[in-house]
């Protein structure tokens, strides 16, 4: 299974962004997508994910309003649309990917299997 996460780049504030992240070797259409981020010396966080048919969407607080997540199971695809980006929001951007249903919480990394390998995001003042 790869996790192949690209989009990332150098915005100002106020810019927007689109992440993208596409899964090869297995589908993954019932099960949780997600993105989460990992700024310098801090512990990786949760961002957004969404359920198996997207039609659930969750998000962390400081985003809220501002990013939107939706996936393409034909495309075995999740996306995050990233708009009035902050400073703060400058880190590196994971991909993750659930392989099995479990009652873990969608916002904690230990529930996810699979990840990609980062997409850089970095917003400027």
């Amino acid at each position: 299974v790869q996790l192949q996460a690209f989009g990332g780049g150098l915005v100002q504030t106020g810019g927007s962004l689109r992440l993208s992240c596409e899964a090869s070797g297995r589908t993954f259409s019932t099960y949780p997508m997600g993105w989460f981020r990992q700024a310098p010396g801090t512990e990786r966080e949760f961002v957004a994910a969404a359920t198996g048919s997207g039609s659930r969407t969750i998000y962390t607080d400081s985003v809220k309003g501002r990013f939107t997540i939706s996936r393409d199971n034909a495309k075995n695809a999740v996306y995050l649309q990233m708009n009035s980006l902050k400073p703060e929001d400058t880190a590196v951007y994971y991909c993750a990917v659930r392989g099995r249903n479990t009652g873990v919480s969608l916002r904690s990394k230990i529930g996810y299997d699979y990840w990609g390998q980062g997409t850089q995001v970095t917003v400027s003042s």
